[in-house]
């Protein structure tokens, strides 16, 4: 492995750790969730590193889109029942 790719994986695998932390230590749902869906880009990358590009496309499209749609969607959802 040349050292480019040893870097560029170490700084994938910190921004992962680093997003994680932040998801769960978020007090703001809506925050938490971004956080989440960054952590499943870099979940991604990290496949893509690993030369998985069938597992990043679709960690790409249900971790980093369409998981953090429906949080979002269901978020909205529940703060707006709050208001009634």
């Amino acid at each position: 492995m040349s050292n480019i790719v040893v870097i560029l994986n170490v700084i994938v695998v910190l921004g992962m750790v680093v997003t994680a932390i932040l998801a769960v230590n978020s007090e703001n749902l809506l925050s938490a969730v971004i956080c989440l869906a960054i952590t499943g880009l870099f979940a991604a990358a990290e496949f893509l590193i690993l030369h998985a590009p069938d597992v990043a496309i679709s960690e790409a499209a249900v971790g980093a889109a369409l998981t953090p749609v429906i949080f979002i969607v269901t978020l909205k959802k529940i703060q707006g029942g709050d208001k009634k």
